[in-house]
């Protein structure tokens, strides 16, 4: 049996699905009620506090664990959910890090999932460790404006990174859970192409095939929004990365098609499987 955390999230939910067509029986774990696929367990907890993890991991073999933007505070120890699969006899661990652990060590955020990233090194259990850039999920935070006003707003709109589409993500998770081949191993995960706010915007309204004009924000009113949903130090982190990404940060990653044997997803491909949401 495998856990996965976060499992009605833009990663979670394609993972879920991919395990289970494999064969797998899979927990998913999540805060609130959804529905899931036929034959798959669910577990409402919250990762905050990880004893609620207890009966989730009761009999798993592996673990998917996505750490939510709350777990980047301060106060928060996800460390505590790897002692917690150990000891509950979980043999394998395949941590969603962040691509900034890499290119952006000293960022606060970033210290604290290497500190994530060496429990797991540390607990004797197999892992693998997945490092993605921007999701190109992310874009769903236009959807209201651009269903209600044709529009994207979002900062440094000429500056592009190569977003990753999260079922990319989700396949290489997959295997990784399944394939001991690839224990061991720190995966970074990128799209096949660098794309910009402005490009992005003009990906969705080619889609529609109706305008979607761009409002660039300021880094202020950008930091703003996010602060509603994240630490105001996981909104800096981020909006140094996009404000003025380094060349580790543009560079285009070979490992989904290492890992896969094809190349990532363009973001255009993202689109036309999510168009509802922008209609």
């Amino acid at each position: 049996m495998i856990v996965v955390t976060g499992a009605t999230g833009n990663v979670g939910r394609p993972l879920t699905q991919a395990l289970t067509e494999a064969g797998e029986q899979v927990t998913a774990v999540s805060r609130h009620a959804v529905a899931m696929p036929d034959g798959v367990r669910h577990v409402l907890a919250d990762l905050a506090e990880p004893a609620g993890l207890t009966s989730a991991l009761e009999g798993a073999k592996a673990l998917f664990l996505l750490l939510s933007g709350d777990l980047h505070a301060p106060e928060a120890r996800p460390s505590d959910i790897i002692g917690l699969a150990a000891a509950a006899g979980v043999s394998r661990v395949v941590l969603l890090s962040s691509q900034g652990v890499s290119t952006r060590p000293l960022g606060p955020s970033r210290v604290a999932m290497r500190a994530v990233e060496d429990a797991l090194r540390e607990s004797g259990l197999d892992w693998a460790v997945l490092r993605p850039g921007g999701f190109a999920s992310n874009a769903l935070a236009w959807a209201e404006s651009v269903r209600t006003q044709g529009m994207v707003a979002a900062p440094f709109g000429d500056v592009g990174v190569p977003v990753v589409d999260p079922a990319d993500i989700a396949e290489v998770a997959a295997a990784c859970l399944l394939d001991d081949r690839h224990t061991g191993q720190v995966f970074e995960l990128t799209g096949p192409e660098v794309i910009t706010p402005r490009q992005q915007a003009e990906t969705i309204a080619v889609a529609l095939g109706s305008p979607v004009r761009f409002h660039e924000l300021t880094r202020e009113e950008a930091k703003a929004a996010m602060t509603q949903f994240v630490p105001p130090e996981l909104a800096d982190d981020t909006l140094d990365i996009i404000a003025a990404p380094n060349p580790a940060e543009l560079r285009i990653s070979p490992d989904v098609n290492r890992v896969l044997g094809r190349a990532p997803r363009p973001f255009n491909d993202w689109v036309a499987r999510n168009i509802a949401a922008f209609r």
